[in-house]
């Protein structure tokens, strides 16, 4: 990584709307990174093994397993079943005396509900972390998401909004975080530090080119990663406009269809960016999802659940240490009868209008 990952960096920190960014090797990497950072010696009032982080049971895996990577504990809480986004009031049922963060998700590029979880956040002093690797531009009240939190991360691989094919970001407006950040991503190196050159002097027997500060990974992102984010970045609101356009026009065309299905919908104070287009199938529909998602499998069309569902289903809870709070009834639900189809810049009136056409054909086959 050299001066492309650092331009790519610092326009990225002022698309989000923060001080600093800092490019690693994925979304997943930089989700660790950021746990790291909160668990690290160098941060005051550190996250410390048996500390408890709340966190949605709707997610993808790689935002519950660096909680325990880091000697923490998820507890899990169930979700809002209209915006997919972590229920604030099972949140508050959840605090406890080793509650000490929350890692909220802004799932499928939905905005959570900020100002409740900024909230929370203040009243009980916990630290705020946002998963924004599906939400890229997306914003709540005119703010990116990513710029609430004390950390939040994205992600570049290549099915999210802008791709570096692999790749990643944590973005802050700490300085301290910040250096952590840097030192954590590379061994623990000073090279990449504000202060490496007074941090060198205080050991002059130790070459500076090899000094190391902190424990570390190596989680550096490549110039190649770094020079794709530069131009990735300058049509990525074009891009978010190409989804919405889809979205309006599938949201218009399934209408007739809201007695089986519940559509996608963009909450108040909020832009949903739309990772994919979702879709649940209600309760009394005379279908299953099986049964549409095959049919769309035969036509091509490919489907996928929502992330991981309700993790705590997932054979993998047996080996992750965690603790539910409240039922996961609507996490349960949309991992059973949700699921998505692709959503990007280049799905064009063709595309959009077959998977439509697809849609209401099943549906006059059931009906």
């Amino acid at each position: 990584m050299g001066k492309k990952v650092e331009k790519f960096e610092k326009m990225f920190a002022d698309y989000i709307g923060t001080r600093s960014a800092v490019m690693v090797n994925s979304g997943s990497s930089a989700n660790l990174l950021a746990l790291s950072v909160l668990a690290n010696p160098g941060t005051e009032n550190r996250l410390t093994a048996g500390d408890e982080v709340i966190t949605p049971a709707l997610t993808w895996v790689t935002t519950v397993y660096p909680i325990v990577n880091v000697g923490a504990v998820p507890v899990l809480v169930d979700v809002d079943p209209e915006t997919f986004d972590i229920d604030p009031t099972r949140i508050v049922d959840a605090v406890g005396p080793r509650t000490r963060a929350i890692m909220l998700v802004h799932l499928l590029g939905n905005p959570c509900d900020m100002d409740a979880l900024l909230k929370i956040a203040e009243e009980h002093r916990l630290f705020l972390v946002e998963d924004a690797c599906e939400a890229h531009g997306a914003t709540y009240r005119g703010k990116r998401v990513g710029s609430f939190g004390d950390l939040a991360t994205f992600s570049f691989f290549l099915s999210h909004h802008i791709s570096t094919i692999e790749g990643g970001m944590v973005v802050t407006s700490n300085e301290t975080y910040t250096e952590l950040a840097r030192a954590l991503r590379a061994f623990g190196w000073i090279r990449d530090l504000q202060k490496r050159d007074s941090i060198a002097e205080e050991y002059p027997s130790i070459d500076p080119r090899f000094m190391f500060i902190n424990i570390g990974f190596n989680m550096r992102p490549t110039e190649i990663q770094g020079a794709l984010g530069i131009h990735q970045l300058r049509k990525l609101d074009a891009f978010i406009e190409k989804r919405r356009e889809n979205v309006a026009y599938w949201n218009d065309r399934f209408r007739k269809h809201d007695r089986f299905f519940q559509l996608p919908e963009e909450t108040r104070h909020s832009r949903h960016v739309y990772f994919g287009y979702a879709l649940t199938i209600k309760e009394d529909a005379p279908f299953t999802k099986e049964e549409v998602t095959r049919y769309l499998e035969s036509k091509l069309i490919e489907t996928r659940p929502v992330m991981a569902g309700n993790i705590v289903e997932q054979p993998v809870a047996q080996v992750l240490p965690h603790r539910v709070v409240g039922s996961l009834t609507h996490a349960h639900r949309i991992m059973h009868q949700s699921f998505f189809f692709g959503n990007h810049q280049k799905v064009g009136a063709k595309e959009r209008e077959y998977i439509a056409d697809c849609i209401d054909d099943f549906i006059d086959s059931r009906t």
